[in-house]
């Protein structure tokens, strides 16, 4: 039996341009690579799992590569691209700042940049999680990092760039890694399911992007546990099972009904709802969510908000025809108001079931009204 590989892993970028939705920092580096203008020290900022330690081990490996290509990327090929492939170079090295934050091991670290390359052009220091550092270790370290030898380069990366010392920040230049849009992370995982043969839903793969937040890592890690939950079929509503979220098809019977006037209907859909384990909060926050997603169907132009796929997007924007834009605007008052209540109601169940007996007397109480 084979070793699995992780999609995280596996398929990790290892050139520029294969690194995914943060084309604004490696078209810097590249620039900076291209015209020799590499800054001594540089500080990776970012959610987690957003490509930042990967860019920094492509930089570390591209500016010691000495057959760099056109397109600014390395060779793959020379000595320096295999040995840093195979995790024998000797220019290039990682720390782990969570778990070497000491005051000691900053020193050895200090004393090791003393020591010029024996081969290639620049010893490249990369620390992961630098936030963790103890506050000897960064004044151990800062003196160093201000006046580094000219072949010593230092790649700092963290999540939590509030707990880096100015002094420390004033010394790097520092690039602001985002949140990968979700399209990019859909794109992602479809190559990734196209080269695994992987059968998929569209809809499966925004589900997955939606869950990830921004995060490429962790939308590779549960496309990972859903394929292995589906023997490699993603489909919606298996991924829906497998990540306990609640399908948007309860949703859009649910508007169909608050439309039709049906109070019974909305509540006996709510009893399905719990009997398949949801808590209330669970179902009004899907609920906001989802009356949000219609009216911003309403304009084309806001489409694009929506992380969904463009069938259901088309779904939504036939049923936010249907409703109107003041029959909306209602509906998220209503819902938004007892989702923010929910926490302190007694009887949580009477609380959302009067909700949706509100929410589905709005049609008959407007046309009660009219002459």
């Amino acid at each position: 039996m084979d070793n699995f590989v992780v999609s995280a892993r596996k398929y990790r970028p290892d050139t520029f341009e294969s690194v995914v939705g943060q084309q604004h920092v490696t078209t810097t580096l590249q620039n900076a690579i291209r015209t020799n203008q590499l800054a001594q020290a540089f500080l990776f900022c970012g959610p987690r799992g957003v490509g930042k330690t990967t860019c920094a081990r492509i930089l570390a490996k591209t500016i010691n590569c000495p057959n760099v290509t056109e397109g600014i990327e390395a060779c793959n090929e020379c000595e320096s691209c295999r040995s840093f492939a195979n995790g024998t170079s000797m220019n290039i090295f990682e720390l782990d700042a969570a778990s070497h934050n000491g005051v000691d091991e900053m020193r050895d670290l200090v004393q090791q940049v003393n020591i010029p390359p024996q081969a290639g052009r620049y010893k490249v220091y990369i620390i992961d999680e630098v936030h963790m550092l103890s506050q000897a270790a960064f004044n151990a370290f800062l003196k160093t990092l201000e006046e580094p030898p000219a072949y010593a380069k230092f790649i700092l990366a963290t999540t939590e760039k509030h707990k880096i010392l100015p002094t420390i920040i004033s010394r790097c230049q520092v690039f602001d890694f985002k949140r990968i849009e979700s399209e990019d992370i859909v794109a992602h995982l479809r190559k990734i399911a196209e080269r695994e043969g992987v059968k998929y839903e569209e809809e499966a793969l925004h589900i997955i992007a939606k869950k990830a937040d921004g995060g490429l890592r962790d939308a590779l890690s549960t496309f990972d546990q859903l394929v292995s939950f589906t023997r490699g079929n993603l489909t919606r509503q298996l991924c829906n099972e497998n990540l306990n979220l609640l399908d948007f098809e309860y949703y859009f019977r649910l508007v169909d009904y608050f439309r039709a006037g049906n109070i019974a209907q909305s509540l006996l859909l709510y009893e399905e709802v719990i009997r398949k384990g949801f808590d209330g909060q669970h179902f009004i926050t899907g609920l906001s969510e989802h009356v949000r997603n219609l009216l911003v169907s309403l304009d084309p132009a806001t489409h694009k908000l929506m992380e969904v796929g463009e069938e259901v997007r088309a779904r939504y924007g036939q049923q936010a025809a249907g409703c109107g834009l003041a029959l909306l605007l209602r509906y998220l008052d209503i819902s938004s108001d007892f989702e923010y209540r929910y926490k302190e109601a007694g009887n949580k169940r009477l609380f959302i079931e009067v909700a949706l007996m509100k929410l589905a007397s709005i049609v008959t109480q407007t046309a009660g009204r009219e002459p």
